[in-house]
């Protein structure tokens, strides 16, 4: 029996720890021995076997590196030997990274033991940290010193925060150095938009293959909801959906706060903190994050259009949990964001045209009900045909077959 290690900053929870959680499901049922390593902070339940990496004294002393010295990714030293000792004994067939950021791993020490060993490695790239000495992600500012080495970085203050210390022209150098260690490493960027961003990388030395993420549409499929009996909304008002698992200016919330200033729209925003909802108009609907996916697809099967008006962003979830509930999507010309929708199902608009956004709207808004009828059912049929989770996920155990096929492996 085939064995796979996958390592994730968390287990079964967030966005990524529920992917690593799914892929490994999935392959047991294809016949394979999972095992995942992760973070110490962020974890839940899992039907996968588990190490966990460091404890919490380790992760908070290498959040502290991080922050007063600009060294994330750095600290755990003594955590990630013990893991790559229980690597050794473990002996993988196939090591899936994940996010290895997050506080939780070294990574000079653990790609010096992978660029030592014969076993391939599929790295999936969630977002832009794997290429730059500093930030996850950088288009929201134009930023291409990641293609050239870095230094000066606008983004020092977003994650991973660095309160004063600046130093990312030297993270950019040792990641360079550490990250093409391997000799057997597939790069797989959940977006065409983040692939074409690895060839202008030094990454661009590995094979890349392009795996987009996938749900679970059996969960989020169209419900029979009335959010405006629900919510107490003026059947003339066009519901505008927004979801985000934390709320700022990147995700945008500025300009939901501008949509909201027109009085045909309500505004519904799920994610909002406490702290959050304070910052915004009453007359936004305020919903908390949710951990219940059914209860999230009801809210995406009521609202009229869904608003994705990133400034930042790689392959929205969020699209594609809105296709499969029927409802279309709007979304800025951000990242791989545009990639989740075709003419049929929804619309891009230029980053910060709130006009260009509005005109959206209204027009699908005033078209007749067999026509948005159309667009639900068309935006239904792309998630099923492109985004369910279990066509998505194969690919990656069609990935682990081939890796193996290629060493002549016979375990």
């Amino acid at each position: 029996m085939p064995k796979l290690l996958q390592i994730n900053t968390s287990l079964n929870c967030n966005s990524t720890g529920k992917i690593a959680e799914q892929i490994g499901l999935l392959a047991i049922t294809k016949g394979w021995d999972c095992y995942i390593g992760h973070g110490h902070r962020y974890k839940k339940p899992s039907k996968l076997k588990t190490y966990e990496v460091g404890n919490l004294v380790e992760e908070k002393l290498h959040m502290f590196n991080s922050l007063l010295f600009d060294k994330h990714g750095l600290g755990s030293k003594k955590a990630t030997e013990r893991f790559i000792t229980w690597i050794k004994e473990l002996s993988p067939d196939i090591i899936h990274l994940h996010n290895i950021h997050g506080y939780f791993l070294n990574y000079l020490v653990l790609f010096d033991y992978l660029g030592k060993i014969d076993i391939p490695i599929v790295w999936t790239l969630h977002d832009c940290w794997s290429m730059t000495g500093h930030c996850s992600f950088f288009e929201g500012v134009g930023c291409e010193k990641w293609k050239i080495g870095c230094g000066q970085c606008p983004y020092l203050k977003d994650y991973p925060m660095s309160l004063w210390l600046d130093r990312s022209a030297v993270n950019y150098k040792r990641k360079n150095q550490a990250f093409t260690l391997p000799t057997d490493m597939t790069i797989v960027p959940v977006s065409q938009w983040l692939g074409d961003l690895v060839s202008n990388s030094f990454l661009c030395k590995y094979p890349v293959k392009v795996i987009h993420n996938g749900i679970d549409v059996n969960i989020f499929q169209p419900k029979e909801i009335d959010l405006r009996e629900r919510y107490g909304i003026a059947r003339k008002k066009t519901v505008v959906l927004g979801v985000a698992s934390v709320w700022h200016e990147r995700k945008g919330l500025n300009d939901f706060v501008k949509l909201a200033k027109e009085e045909k729209y309500q505004v519904i925003l799920v994610g909002v903190s406490e702290n959050i909802k304070k910052k915004i108009p009453d007359n936004i609907i305020a919903i908390p994050r949710t951990n219940s996916q059914r209860d999230l697809a009801e809210l995406y099967s009521g609202a009229d259009v869904f608003v994705n008006p990133t400034y930042d962003d790689n392959f929205p979830t969020t699209n594609i949990e809105a296709l499969a509930c029927g409802t279309p999507v709007i979304t800025y010309r951000t990242g791989g964001s545009p990639e989740a929708i075709d003419e049929d199902t929804g619309w891009v608009v230029e980053k910060g045209d709130i006009e260009g956004l509005c005109q959206i709207i209204d027009n699908y808004f005033t078209l007749p009900e067999e026509e948005k009828n159309v667009k639900r059912i068309r935006s239904r049929e792309r998630a099923i045909k492109l985004y369910n989770k279990d066509d998505r996920f194969q690919d990656y155990i069609n990935l682990y077959s081939e890796l193996l096929h290629e060493k002549g492996s016979t375990r």
